[in-house]
């Protein structure tokens, strides 16, 4: 017996005569909240149960009184037999499971592992509900996968099938998007709620089954519904290649993930509400907190109007081996901000960036955004102490106000071994002030270990204006060019680009015709839905200048790009002239520092619609988002799968939507 079934089973008995009614029909479920009993219902029942006696005859026999008796008595025994007997029977169903930290081995990759396996279906089920839990000692409300934070780990080999069998029981609609991977084939699959798919409504079940072809490395998952991913609905996924060793330029022992990231102490969703409000200006929410593998330790007596208890709350322990490397691959699943990582007395090898394996290079301090992912090789340091600090420090100068609750620094334990009992290390910090600007990582000089010449010029070339402007009411929302996203939830652009082109509506197949390239117009609306039309292959270039005092990580879903170029204020004319392509660096998540420039290529041969877009949650919910249709020829043939189609019809898939500009109409604030 695990400690969740002996934790259910202490708890059983006072519930076992509530599940035995359950069963007999006497509670009865109330269809808009799931799992929650209606008093009025029950209560309605027991009325009916009193007239009807009252409108029995009088008259009765004896052996029917005699039968009523002998029938109730046995019914009580039976039932203090089976509570005997079976006292475990519904114990799943009436006691969710309790929440609770992810254990640090969780995230120890297998080190058995068969890198030439043949391909194989990996499956999962998860099961997401509402819990409160304290990852750094005070109690917030969140939204887990299995009643753990964070997610669980996925792990497979560059040609499995992945299947992850959703079960939605929580209040709000949901969905899985699984950052960086390709799709090729599976549009329909990368999750993102409005583009690709409705989400899964509260109640609902949904399958995502899609393979993992042309890429391995580090990648992970995390809701797409709102800004829902920052309430705990993130994990990491991890694709092996079968060359894993020869595009590994470091040899390591072991190999774990290292999960960084922001922490809220409200719910992202009304967090939301007060960013988007008139008068706010794009002050987006600065967090309370920060976790690493979900974990921090928090003084209670700084935080003292929160609900917080430290008992049992630890920072991150990583216990590594004084006799091998060790591959930390470090991804930021935060909402907002930038973290700048080290480990005391350490410098350490840069060896991936977003699913590219690079050339080592070393350094000491990390720059991550959000999104991002790093892999690095921590080498024992010769005179080993056996204890150092990991510091994953935000960087609060791009932060729009002070947060009196804030502690901008968590940590970790790296633990080679330690004296006695002591897990409290002595070590020194590196002396260099901390970065006062937000701005991506230096990767100038990374190289991929796979040499990919990039394409000598673009077909097209895409000019985003990234900004922030204050509208009606004095509303600020994100924009790139004139258009602010907005998501229809009820009718994804896949959904509605398939059934124009089956149906052969002429706004549809005009469009594939006259204007193979260039903003589709005709079918969608520029002002809320900017899409990016290409028919056949093309290389398009996107230039994104940034009209914002802040940072922009942009992340292009189904593709890696080059990163070409990037500056700050305006791009110098003869910028194409001097670029180097002969083997810049691929991924899929970039930044534009504040008042910068950032210029990036690829080549748009993956069939599908995609979405492009900052990775700032609250940025991308502001509007600062675009599609990217990309062989639009290809989708014109495609037919959607039913259960995909299914989730528009379900009820309740606008729980948990963003706030559309309407709602403030006329709230002018005094």
């Amino acid at each position: 017996m695990d400690r969740h079934q002996e934790i259910r089973s202490s708890r059983g008995a006072e519930h076992r005569g509530e599940d035995e009614e359950e069963r007999l029909g006497l509670l009865r479920e109330d269809e808009e909240e799931l799992g929650r009993f209606s008093d009025v219902e029950e209560l309605d029942w027991e009325e009916e149960a009193k007239s009807a006696q009252h409108h029995q005859p009088r008259k009765k026999s004896s052996w029917l009184r005699i039968l009523v008796v002998s029938l109730l008595v046995a019914w009580t025994i039976g039932f203090i037999l089976h509570s005997l007997l079976a006292p475990r029977e519904h114990e799943g169903a009436s006691n969710p499971p309790i929440a609770q930290l992810r254990p640090e081995e969780d995230y120890i990759l297998d080190p058995e592992w068969d890198f030439e396996a043949k391909p194989t279906t990996r499956e999962y089920s998860w099961t997401i509900t509402e819990h409160d839990l304290n990852p750094d000692g005070v109690y917030r409300p969140m939204v887990l996968i299995n009643a753990m934070f964070p997610g669980p780990l996925i792990e497979c080999n560059e040609g499995d099938e992945i299947v992850v069998h959703v079960h939605n029981r929580a209040s709000n609609a949901t969905s899985i998007h699984w950052h960086g991977l390709f799709q090729n084939g599976t549009n329909w699959m990368d999750g993102t709620v409005g583009i690709t798919q409705c989400p899964i409504a509260p109640g609902d079940e949904f399958t995502y089954r899609f393979k993992v072809e042309g890429q391995s490395g580090t990648y992970w998952y995390h809701s797409h519904m709102g800004v829902q991913a920052s309430d705990g609905l993130v994990g990491p996924l991890i694709i092996h290649s079968k060359d894993e060793e020869k595009l590994q330029k470091v040899p390591y022992g072991e190999d774990r993930v290292v999960l960084v990231s922001d922490h809220y102490y409200d719910l992202s969703s009304s967090l939301l509400m007060e960013y988007l409000a008139p008068g706010r200006e794009n002050s987006e929410p600065v967090p309370s907190s920060a976790v690493i593998n979900g974990r921090n330790t928090r003084d209670c007596s700084t935080v003292p109007n929160r609900n917080c208890t430290p008992t049992n709350i630890t920072n991150a322990l990583f216990d590594l081996s004084s006799d091998h490397n060790t591959r930390l691959r470090i991804v930021n699943v935060g909402a907002f901000a930038e973290f700048q990582i080290q480990i005391d007395e350490h410098e350490f090898l840069l060896t991936e960036v977003d699913g590219t394996d690079v050339w080592p290079q070393s350094i000491h301090r990390l720059n991550i955004n959000p999104a991002q992912r790093y892999s690095i090789i921590l080498t024992p340091p010769a005179e080993n102490k056996g204890l150092y600090w990991m510091r994953a420090r935000m960087v609060t100068h791009c932060f729009a106000y002070e947060n009196p609750e804030l502690k901008e620094e968590v940590r970790g334990v790296i633990r080679y071994w330690a004296p006695g009992t002591s897990i409290t290390p002595q070590s020194l910090d590196w002396p260099e002030i901390i970065e006062v600007e937000c701005r991506d990582l230096n990767t100038s000089a990374l190289s991929p270990v796979q040499s990919i010449r990039a394409p000598e010029k673009a077909d097209d070339q895409i000019y985003l204006r990234s900004s922030f402007q204050i509208g009606d009411w004095r509303l600020s929302r994100g924009f790139l060019n004139d258009s602010s996203y907005r998501a229809p939830v009820a009718s994804p652009s896949l959904n509605r680009l398939i059934e124009g082109y089956t149906a052969k509506t002429d706004k549809y197949i005009d469009s594939l015709h006259p204007i193979p390239f260039g903003v589709n117009s005709a079918v969608f609306d520029p002002a809320r839905e900017l899409v990016y039309q290409t028919t056949g292959l093309r290389v398009l270039d996107i230039l994104i200048q940034n009209f914002d005092d802040g940072n922009h990580p942009f992340h292009l879903h189904g593709y890696k790009f080059f990163v070409l170029a990037s500056g700050h204020g305006y791009p110098p004319p003869d910028l194409h002239s001097t670029l180097d392509l002969a083997n810049p660096l691929r991924r899929d998540t970039a930044s534009v520092g504040a008042f910068g420039w950032t210029l990036v290529r690829f080549v748009a041969d993956n069939p599908g619609i995609w979405s492009f877009h900052c990775h700032i949650s609250w940025h991308s919910e502001a509007g600062l988002l675009m599609q990217f249709l990309t062989r639009a020829d290809e989708v014109a043939t495609w037919a959607l799968p039913k259960d995909v189609e299914g989730l528009c019809a379900r009820k309740g898939i606008e729980r948990g939507v963003g706030p559309d500009d309407e709602i403030w109409v006329g709230s002018w604030d005094d």
